[in-house]
């Protein structure tokens, strides 16, 4: 029987509007960008993958358009030849040989896996020990900005069963403001609904002390990455001195990172990206460390499309620790699609699709109507 390989990788990008704007600390998204990785197989098969970013090159040190260019003038030639069945010896080849760039291997990585499950006619899920769980709880963000806006648009929400936990994003305004915005919207829905905040590494530490004590009287659930990614001893002390957890988004971007934090008990709660990563498979490995440390997951998201967001949610599937849920709202911030059959979001959950691969399929006129001319 002959080997199969990779005989050539096609990358488009491809660029939805978003329903709304979407508030950063450093940014305000008006749209996603997204790589979209067709790679083509000698038997036949094709898997698809995604790379995305949030904000341009305002989150990090990728960016889409940079990303393509990588995936087609140094992952290419690495990677056509090679046997797509062998996914841990091509993960060791481009880390040997393309240094970071962890978007762009996740978005490879993603396009892998989805080709092998296909392969073998079950979910990726099943690749990584078989789902736990074929329906993973989503917030929403709430991100107008307007108090008694985002009142009614959380109401709505939990009326409807769509969603019943709800993050804001703050650190772009003074504490305090930010602080009444996000008590009254907790007092609006009750101690019974989950509000989250996400300060994208805003505030010094000295500013966290204050405005944690008041959004900790305020009964918020859980606060996400207060300060710079790099501080891991001030998270630790933050930690110590607080009863509601901390969680790392920016800080827990590698495996090392995940080692270093719970070494040091810096964190209550990881965010788990496969973006940041390098991909599922480094997630699978950043949770086995919080298992191990006692420490909580929760999926993440970098606001993919349904590629990236699926390719996230067949690894959480399949994890015990999960205590936060997910934030794989991605698709629900876009206007449209690039898929087949769009994702079903009910009962404040995602429903993960059961078929092959991923479980989805490329709507290429959809493809053609949205991708960089």
């Amino acid at each position: 029987m002959s080997k199969i390989t990779i005989t050539h990788i096609e990358t488009i990008l491809v660029d939805l509007p978003t329903i709304r704007p979407h508030l950063l600390s450093m940014t305000v998204m008006q749209k996603q960008t997204m790589v979209i990785i067709r790679l083509f197989c000698s038997d036949g098969i094709e898997g698809i993958g995604e790379s995305t970013t949030i904000g341009g090159i305002a989150y990090g040190d990728e960016f889409p358009e940079g990303m393509k260019l990588a995936i087609d003038t140094y992952f290419t030639p690495l990677l056509i030849g090679q046997d797509p069945v062998q996914i841990n010896a091509i993960r060791l080849r481009l880390d040997k040989y393309i240094s970071g760039n962890n978007f762009a291997k996740s978005g490879i990585e993603t396009a892998l896996l989805d080709a092998q499950g296909k392969r073998l006619n079950v979910p990726v899920s099943d690749l990584f020990g078989g789902a736990i769980t074929n329906t993973l709880p989503v917030l929403w963000t709430l991100a107008s900005g307007d108090t008694q806006r985002d009142i009614d648009e959380a109401k709505q929400l939990i009326a409807t069963k769509r969603h019943h936990t709800f993050k804001l994003k703050i650190g772009r305004k003074k504490p305090d403001e930010d602080i009444a915005h996000v008590a009254a919207i907790k007092s609006a829905v009750g101690r019974d609904i989950t509000v989250t905040v996400d300060v994208n590494q805003a505030w010094s530490e000295t500013v966290a002390k204050r405005a944690i004590q008041k959004l900790q009287d305020a009964g918020i659930d859980l606060i996400e990455q207060p300060l710079a990614k790099s501080d891991f001893e001030g998270l630790a002390r933050l930690t110590s001195y607080f009863e509601v957890p901390i969680m790392a988004d920016e800080a827990v971007a590698t495996v090392q990172d995940a080692f270093k934090l719970a070494k040091i008990h810096a964190v209550s709660v990881f965010a788990l990206k496969i973006a940041k990563a390098g991909g599922l498979i480094n997630i699978q490995k950043q949770a086995a460390i919080a298992q191990a440390a006692g420490i909580s997951l929760y999926g993440g998201t970098m606001l993919e499309g349904t590629i990236g967001t699926l390719a996230t949610a067949h690894l959480c599937a399949t994890l015990p620790n999960l205590e936060w849920g997910t934030e794989l709202f991605g698709p629900l911030l876009l206007t449209d699609d690039i898929v087949k059959t769009p994702l079903v979001y009910s009962n404040y959950a995602l429903e993960i699709p059961n078929a092959a691969g991923l479980g989805v399929e490329l709507d290429l006129v959809k493809i053609e109507k949205y991708k960089r001319k």
